[in-house]
């Protein structure tokens, strides 16, 4: 039984805890666009997205903590708006 469960484990890894995390922008764009609007109003101000104002920025916007903003923040400029800074 043990082995079959190591077995399964190694075909199927358990979730990502950041799956539901994603998700929220793969389910709704427009969270996407939001996020890429206030980044890009942070790069206007010369606020770089990966600093730390931008992601508790994102992060009180969002309802989350830091490092649920930073990769969030990340996924979104990397798909979204590549064009954040």
């Amino acid at each position: 039984m043990l082995l079959g469960s190591a077995l399964l484990l190694a075909v199927q890894p358990p979730a990502l805890a950041g799956s539901a995390l994603l998700d929220r922008v793969k389910q709704n764009p427009k969270v996407a666009g939001t996020i890429c609007a206030e980044l890009r109003s942070l790069n206007a101000q010369g606020i770089a997205s990966t600093s730390p104002q931008a992601v508790n920025r994102i992060a009180a916007m969002q309802g989350l903590n830091a490092t649920d903003a930073e990769i969030l923040t990340t996924y979104v400029v990397g798909l979204h708006c590549p064009d954040v800074r």
